[in-house]
């Protein structure tokens, strides 16, 4: 009898204890009619996160890089968003490295051969001959001796992934300091931007420093199938030459006779080594009498020192490269130190057809880092010339908010009057190029107005960084009166303190906790539902320690 009681009793306990959210709807509904919601199952608390302290939005900039600048007699515009290039590396860049003073190079950071610039072969007043050297860098990579990735850079907060570019060569080490791992400001994502002249006698020598075999394809440039030693000069293995091993170097020989906005990358396994970051914009300009080119830009797009073509059409001229990334990729040059497993895991294990891409960025950026660097800044009646890229795996449509624009050329080749419209979308398959011109015309059609106007991917995925939004390639259209003088937006909205913190992109933090704490943070733990769970464990336990051996029992019998 005593057995029995205690039988009753663990069954009335496990009953009890019994979750309500487990018993058949219809139950669950009259339990909610006799006792009300709240009484027969309360909701746990609500939990809010504490905010970790939250990156500067524009870091300082205490050398003047934002500032208007003449250095070397050239006139370098300013740069009204927050994070700048480093103008003297600019200055380089226009006179080449050969004709500057020893002050101006050491302060550029680049090699004495970087950008060698020659004679004037036309007699126009603007040198022909251009000799550029790049090199070959790894980003975020993998290290037995410093913990966490090096040379470090970060597309967002906390966002790390393995990356190849090609790099103009500079002096020095790969980081900023002595004490450092993160990545010195020239050397960055995307790969410089590479502008020349119509009839410029180009040299480009691919100084291979890295430990996998790469070459350089001038996809869409004007250039020979071989150069003149009859060597490959079309960067691909299986048809023009021996890929460039560690160690070696080639150089690319071209005269181009159409100008345009072009593209170049490695063609060496071109589904993993483009992907990786192994591309850049590649511009022809018009031939113009005294017109001293940027041969290189780095950084946030915009162009300092802009071509006489562009002068005498626009007022300002922006470089925007749009790439994705796939993490699994990027994460195999971290993995490994040895070459061999790398090559193994790269190029054999990985497959991209299965491959998903994580991160979207334009210029090396992605979301809240766009708002320091990849802002276009204008006044109203200003036209503006965009030259775009997508090196992404995925086609982007390219949308503006309260602007439309108009195309003027496709993949280098102007588009005649007649077939220009102006449109707020435009669609970029894989490694196609636009050229837009956007025009600040407060009439309705232009512009709607000054402002701060988002332009971004419309695939909403490209607004995501590995998933979590607002993310990826947005960026805006800023009106200067909308800057204040650091060069940040004067946004309206939520605050911008989560966007700039690594745990918001760890996914830690909710996404409106801001707004309402408590209605949109996250819930607590349920300590009621624990217990419940608890007391049904140890309740069913003794319903058979106490069942069981009275039914064998009643067997045996």
């Amino acid at each position: 009898m005593t057995r029995l009681r205690l039988l009753a009793a663990a069954v009335v306990v496990a009953m009890i204890c019994w979750p309500p959210q487990w018993y058949p709807l219809s139950v669950r509904l009259k339990l909610t009619q006799w006792f009300g919601a709240a009484s027969y199952r309360a909701l746990p608390p609500s939990t809010e996160t504490d905010l970790e302290p939250a990156q500067p939005f524009c870091p300082p900039d205490p050398e003047a890089w934002r500032q208007q600048h003449i250095i070397e007699k050239v006139d370098i515009s300013a740069s009204a968003a927050c994070v700048a290039d480093n103008p003297f590396a600019v200055a380089a860049f226009v006179r080449g490295t050969n004709n500057i003073s020893q002050e101006t190079l050491l302060r550029s950071g680049l090699s004495a051969d970087a950008i060698t610039k020659g004679r004037d072969l036309d007699g126009d007043g603007d040198p022909d001959e251009i000799h550029i050297r790049l090199e070959v860098a790894e980003l975020n990579g993998g290290s037995d001796v410093v913990p966490g990735p090096v040379t470090r850079y970060e597309l967002a907060p906390g966002i790390r992934p393995g990356i190849w570019v090609f790099a103009p060569k500079f002096v020095g080490m790969s980081v900023e300091n002595f004490e450092s791992n993160i990545a010195r400001p020239g050397l960055r994502l995307p790969s410089p931007v590479i502008r020349v002249e119509q009839g410029d006698r180009v040299h480009i020598t691919l100084e291979n420093s890295h430990y996998m075999p790469h070459t350089l394809h001038l996809h869409g440039a004007d250039h020979a199938f071989v150069d003149a030693s009859g060597e490959g000069n079309d960067g691909v293995p299986i048809s023009s030459e021996i890929p460039i091993l560690p160690g070696q170097a080639r150089t690319y020989e071209l005269t181009p006779r159409q100008a345009g906005t072009m593209f170049y990358h490695c063609h060496v396994q071109p589904h993993v080594h483009v992907m990786m970051g192994l591309q850049g914009l590649f511009v022809i300009e018009q031939n113009r009498p005294d017109n001293t080119l940027q041969t290189l830009n780095i950084g946030a797009g915009l162009v300092r020192v802009p071509s006489r073509a562009s002068r005498e059409h626009y007022d300002r001229e922006y470089d925007l490269h749009y790439q994705d990334f796939d993490k699994q990729l990027g994460q195999r040059v971290q993995q490994h130190n040895d070459p061999r497993l790398i090559t193994r895991s790269m190029h054999r294990d990985y497959d991209i057809t299965d491959a998903s891409m994580d991160y979207f960025t334009l210029n090396g950026r992605s979301f809240p880092y766009t708002f320091r660097e990849s802002l276009l800044v204008g006044k109203e009646g200003e036209v503006i010339k965009l030259r775009v890229v997508n090196g992404g795996a995925k086609g982007i449509a390219l949308h503006t908010h309260g602007h439309k624009f108009s195309i003027t050329h496709r993949d280098g080749i102007a588009l005649p009057e007649s077939s220009r419209s102006f449109q707020d979308v435009a669609w970029l398959a894989t490694s196609q190029r636009l050229d837009l011109a956007l025009t600040l015309n407060n009439d309705g059609l232009h512009s709607y107005g000054p402002g701060i106007w988002p332009f971004h991917d419309h695939q909403y995925q490209g607004i995501t960084n590995d998933g979590i939004g607002p993310g990826g390639n947005i960026s805006a259209i800023v009106y200067d009166q909308y800057l204040d003088g650091g060069g940040w937006p004067a946004t309206n909205g939520v605050s911008w303190q989560q966007y700039f913190t690594e745990a918001y992109y760890r996914k830690e933090i909710p996404v409106w906790e801001s707004y309402a704490p408590g209605l949109f943070s996250d819930t607590g733990k349920d300590w009621l539902l624990l217990f419940r769970l608890l007391g049904l464990s140890f309740a069913l336990a003794a319903v058979v320690a106490l069942a069981v051996p009275r039914l064998l029992s009643g067997r045996s019998k």
